[in-house]
């Protein structure tokens, strides 16, 4: 609970850039994972799928009803790969915490990298960016642009305003339920070594306990981050 973050100051020279070390490892650490599941669900594809081609045509479907209760599947199967990408690699950076926390040298290094506001508020951005882009892109940006004034001119400050508490909601809300899991679990860990009798065996079934409900809610953040994208792309994309 005491270590701080790996910050990189002024890198390649330049005073303004900084970055946390811990979060470039992990965010790169959950792309080489979701890229190799992906690789292995696809290598020998078969008619009759099993093992990990077996799971992954099970998230594929499941994704699918994500979109279908979004928006018309004509429209939203364009989306498909894009919420794919991101319920594998939010839940996969949920669930890294939950596993182990690393620490080196005074310094957290392992950890899930959405338990950190700067990664979250990112994706979240990103999402909101891709809405607004996929909006101008599929409806024209004359017909886009006029979706900001209806029904009526004076709601535009209202409408600019949904755009930055979505990023913001979107993002808080994933590394919000992330980082606190996060806590517990280091502050269970933290039980087991301290000098009362016991301390470990009475701190293992917590810890076990909460780790399971850990993975439950890394789950269930990363369909709620997906499915509100989705949600967000058919206020854009589709025609009111």
């Amino acid at each position: 609970m005491d270590h701080g973050a790996p910050i990189v100051e002024e890198f390649l020279g330049i005073p303004w850039l900084s970055f946390n070390a811990s979060n470039v490892l992990m965010v790169v650490v959950s792309c080489i994972i979701v890229f190799i599941v992906a690789v292995l669900a696809t290598r020998n594809l078969k008619m009759k799928p099993t093992g990990v081609q077996n799971f992954v045509e099970w998230i594929v479907d499941f994704v699918k009803k994500i979109i279908n209760d979004s928006m018309d599947w004509r429209t939203g199967k364009l989306f498909l790969p894009l919420a794919l990408t991101l319920i594998t690699f939010i839940f996969v950076s949920n669930v890294l915490g939950v596993i182990a926390i690393g620490a080196y040298d005074g310094n957290t290094w392992w950890k899930s990298p959405t338990a950190d506001a700067g990664v979250s508020l990112t994706l979240a951005g990103f999402v909101i960016i891709m809405t607004n882009y996929y909006g101008v892109k599929m409806r024209g940006g004359r017909k886009y642009a006029k979706s900001f004034v209806q029904p009526v001119s004076f709601i535009l400050p209202f409408k600019l305003i949904e755009e930055f508490t979505n990023t913001m909601t979107l993002g808080f809300r994933l590394y919000g339920n992330i980082f606190a899991g996060e806590i517990l679990l280091g502050l269970i860990a933290q039980m087991a070594f301290i000098s009362l009798p016991f301390a470990f065996i009475g701190s293992l079934i917590p810890m076990v306990l909460w780790q399971g409900f850990s993975l439950f809610i890394g789950a269930i953040q990363a369909f709620i981050f997906t499915t509100l994208s989705m949600v967000y792309m058919s206020h854009k994309v589709e025609e009111k």
